[in-house]
């Protein structure tokens, strides 16, 4: 599927934020596995397993073309030698739109193949507001 290759996570993972930015369907695909192992949470959306269903979902969402603006935050890396996890915190703009959104958690896990860094999971969920106050302790009377 794809002669692109991703000689680290960072790599893959910044062709996959440059992929959302452009609604580019073939380079987003570039960056994930080859396999039907493939998993994909958008925030508020079904699970999607495998090729088929990645593909289609991300078809979907292009259709529209570029109008999405992506910026990384709090991004936290657990690399070994095969498999690598990513936490960040995208921040989304979509053309047109006066008011921010609110910013989005995602997890994105990496394996290494012999054709360089492959997404296999990218789980986006939004990210829960802020905490509540806690209430105000009630005074404690001592008998």
């Amino acid at each position: 599927m794809s002669g692109r290759i991703f000689p680290t996570a960072q790599d893959a993972e910044n062709a996959f934020y440059e992929a959302l930015e452009r609604s580019d369907l073939e380079s987003m695909m570039q960056v994930w596995a080859e396999d039907e192992e493939i998993v994909c949470v958008h925030p508020a959306g079904q699970r999607l397993a495998g090729q088929e269903q990645v593909r289609e979902a991300w078809r979907q969402m292009f259709a529209g073309g570029p109008a999405l603006r992506v910026a990384i935050s709090q991004r936290v890396a657990v690399t070994g030698v095969m498999i690598a996890v990513h936490s960040v915190h995208e921040i989304i703009t979509v053309a047109g739109e006066k008011r921010a959104r609110p910013p989005v958690i995602a997890t994105n896990v990496y394996i290494r193949t012999a054709a360089g860094w492959r997404m296999v999971v990218h789980h986006a969920s939004p990210a829960p507001g802020p905490a509540p106050e806690p209430a105000p302790a009630a005074p404690k009377i001592l008998h």
